[in-house]
């Protein structure tokens, strides 16, 4: 079998789909994509192509370093994005040759079924509290929400109430029937970590998420030293190699590679390995599409130190498309209550993509881009 073209399909809400054809019939799909750069993840994609079209696709590991070795410059989220995206589709043609899930073929499972996580709350917190029970209502029990808005270097004491009462108001309302993480989103300064951790650990959240950015990540022990809540992160890592720095320095309790970002399912199971040696929790971050999602449960399946897993079913945004909108077999993605993912039972990712929506589409779509936030002051802040 030879890999005779692979195509690619941005669509909305801020997605792109990857197809892989082959000699004889049997196509695989993948997802890569930097949200708010895809074009310039698509054109990655297609550069590094000439590593993988001719290719017998059953060879994974040695287009995996073909792709990542063969250039000089490697590394980032544009070119591990890229490789992800085509990591996947290999994996997704291997399980349907072999007719077997993907994580039979990583060495089965050590799970029946993976807890689940949804977001409430938007980029700005608000409305929180019904957001909750709305998602109560559908079986979730485990949420996540920004944990503040932008904030200085030096943040004002009315920055840090105002989230501080968010979270004080959640568990009046809820108690601990729910869990909740706080997603930082890299706004706060190192400084301003340590004051909103001491001020909200009374509350217990489940995890607080990446409280500083991952350029600074050696703060993240000199925070963790400071409280008892979990520090997670790693969205904004990209391989083993820069995973391996941040484990060894210590301070991370859950480790968050995504599964688009971070050179797909053949990167991520090692890394994964990593963080288990290190007695660290993983979580992979996932607030993309189907087959992103898909190869993330894969991974969670075969990984015993996996924890909760991201999936972004109604998330804020989602607008112009949703998650199951693009797959005909949308019951592989079903969630059962307490927001449970339970195992795929078809071949290679479980997905069937409704290839006719994604064709439809990806004729008119509008290049999705983060917001850009400023300060009082008009200097740029972190969104």
């Amino acid at each position: 079998m030879k890999i005779t073209k692979i195509t690619t399909y941005r669509v909305p809400p801020r997605w792109m789909f990857l197809k892989m054809e082959t000699d004889e019939g049997v196509v695989g799909w993948g997802e890569p994509v930097v949200e708010g750069r895809a074009r310039t993840v698509e054109a990655a994609v297609h550069e590094l192509s000439e590593y993988v079209v001719g290719k017998d696709p059953s060879r994974i590991n040695d287009l995996w370093q073909a792709m990542y070795r063969g250039g000089f410059y490697r590394g980032g989220a544009v070119f591990m994005s890229a490789i992800a995206g085509i990591d996947q589709a290999l994996w997704d043609i291997k399980g349907k040759v072999l007719n077997a899930p993907v994580y039979e073929l990583l060495g089965g499972r050590v799970r029946d079924r993976m807890k689940t996580y949804c977001w409430v709350g938007g980029d700005r917190p608000a409305d929180v509290i019904a957001q909750i029970r709305e998602r109560l209502a559908h079986g979730f029990d485990t949420f996540k929400m920004n944990g503040c808005e932008e904030m200085g270097i030096i943040g004002s004491s009315k920055a840090v109430d105002a989230a501080v009462a968010r979270v004080a108001e959640i568990r009046e309302a809820f108690g601990n029937t729910i869990e909740f993480g706080l997603d930082f989103h890299g706004r706060v300064s190192a400084p301003m970590a340590k004051v909103l951790v001491k001020e909200l650990e009374p509350f217990r959240p489940l995890f607080i998420e990446e409280p500083v950015l991952a350029e600074q990540a050696e703060y993240y022990p000199r925070i963790a030293a400071h409280t008892s809540i979990p520090i997670a992160a790693g969205e904004r890592m990209y391989s083993r190699f820069e995973f391996k720095s941040v484990l060894e320095r210590g301070g991370i309790s859950i480790l968050q590679p995504d599964l688009s970002h971070a050179g797909g399912i053949t990167e991520c199971v090692k890394i994964a390995a990593m963080a288990e040696a290190y007695d660290v929790a993983l979580a992979p971050h996932c607030p993309l599409g189907p087959i992103a999602l898909a190869s993330c449960l894969h991974v969670d399946f075969v990984s015993w130190n996996a924890t909760l897993q991201e999936q972004s079913i109604g998330i804020h945004y989602n607008k112009g498309g949703e998650v199951l909108d693009y797959v005909l077999n949308k019951d592989a993605l079903a969630l059962d209550d307490g927001g449970y993912a339970l195992p795929f039972s078809g071949p290679g990712l479980g997905i069937e993509v409704n290839e006719e929506l994604l064709i439809e589409r990806s004729r008119e779509v509008a290049d999705w881009r983060n917001p850009l936030w400023r300060h009082p002051d008009g200097s740029v802040a972190e969104w």
